[in-house]
């Protein structure tokens, strides 16, 4: 064989790898990339990454998005931060005992550190990456650069509850997307009515099944990113508020143990539907609300100042592939926070026990000694 044919083999043999390589999922990229030193040094293509992200997270085919991840580090870092899941691990050793309450004596802002670290945290660092699926295929995908509402930040933002409410605030380069729709040709269920799948419940079960969705926070300034959600649903409540009301539930755990009390909060993201017509030929669900929160073990939502704080640090925690282990450890983060909470009504019943108790004690000895005055007089 002649050297020219030995070349146009080669080439012959690194494009068709190449095919190869672009059509695998990004596990399965990575685990090719250790199978030799061509894959490995094929890998290392950004086209390649690239799309595998805008195949898991579309809204990341954008313009605006992949200049943001050229920015952070590329296709191949923004995939390894974001498809690992968030795990605590630390979920299991917290007790009612570890939470402990600032006293009286300290302010809250002595009591949480100086405000300096604060100016370093802003709101405008951060960008969320919102995708929704339902069975492969997209429905939503959104982008918020900064966090809306959030200018004033020193003021009632750093003070209230944090939220965002994901269809109450227009991106750069969004449509509006209060009518995103689920309907039989999606892939649902056909429901005749309200009170079939009251009793089946048909519908919901297809829901929970085929229902993902990502959300990523990137910080601009630190130049990280990670997924806040456990991609499938953690739990949900049917026919709530209303019985045309699906309400599900995703999220995570996020550490806060130099930020909280509580050492940990939940992320959590709520989505809901309502279903706008259950005929013999159709049925139809919209998406109504998707908002984000964090939570602390008593389940009170974090404030604003807080918040910036545990989505920083989120950028830093453990992650794992097994999607399994994170929903398993919001799962037993629950597990505790019930176990905190019955906990704390049992010491507030003894506390009431002992108050009633006191005052009975009280009354009868005050009746003692008014029935030994009257008997002395």
């Amino acid at each position: 064989m002649s050297v020219g044919s030995a070349e146009n083999m080669a080439n012959l043999s690194s494009d068709l790898f190449y095919d190869i390589l672009k059509r695998l999922d990004g596990a399965t990229l990575a685990s090719a990339s250790c199978a030799c030193a061509a894959f490995s040094s094929m890998s290392k293509e950004e086209r390649l990454w690239q799309n595998v992200c805008s195949s898991m997270w579309p809204s990341t085919k954008r313009d605006d998005v992949k200049s943001l991840i050229s920015q952070i580090g590329g296709f191949k870092k923004f995939y390894a931060d974001c498809f690992p899941l968030i795990v605590n691990k630390n979920v299991s050793e917290f007790t009612w005992s570890d939470y402990p309450e600032y006293t009286e004596e300290l302010t809250e802002a002595e009591y949480y550190g100086d405000f300096d670290e604060f100016q370093n945290v802003s709101p405008s660092d951060f960008v969320f990456i919102v995708d929704i699926l339902y069975k492969d295929k997209t429905i939503c995908s959104k982008v918020i650069w900064g966090i809306p509402n959030a200018n004033g930040f020193n003021g009632w933002f750093s003070n209230c509850p944090f939220r965002i409410d994901l269809f109450s605030f227009s991106g750069q380069g969004d449509d509006h997307t209060g009518g995103v729709t689920l309907s039989v040709d999606d892939g649902l269920p056909l429901v005749t009515s309200m009170e079939r799948e009251r009793k089946d419940g048909k519908l919901w079960q297809e829901l929970r099944d085929g229902i993902r969705l990502s959300w990523i926070v990137v910080n601009t300034k630190a130049k990280k990113a990670a997924n806040l959600s456990s991609w499938s649903p953690l739990g949900g409540q049917r026919h709530w508020p209303t019985e045309k009301d699906f309400l599900l539930r995703f999220g995570s755990i996020l550490p806060a143990e130099d930020i909280l009390p509580c050492q940990m909060v939940e992320c959590i993201l709520a989505m809901k539907f309502q279903v706008t017509e259950a005929s013999e030929v159709q049925t139809t669900l919209k998406l109504t609300e998707l908002c984000m929160q964090l939570g602390d073990m008593e389940g009170a939502h974090v404030n604003g100042r807080n918040s910036l704080f545990v989505l920083n640090e989120a950028l830093n925690c453990n992650r794992s592939k097994n999607y399994n282990l994170a929903v398993e450890s919001c799962h037993l983060y629950s597990k505790v926070q019930s176990e905190i909470k019955e906990e704390k009504m049992r010491y507030e019943s003894r506390l009431d026990k002992l108050w009633i108790l006191g005052g009975i004690t009280v009354f009868v000895t005050l009746c003692y000694y008014l029935c030994k005055i009257r008997c002395h007089v």
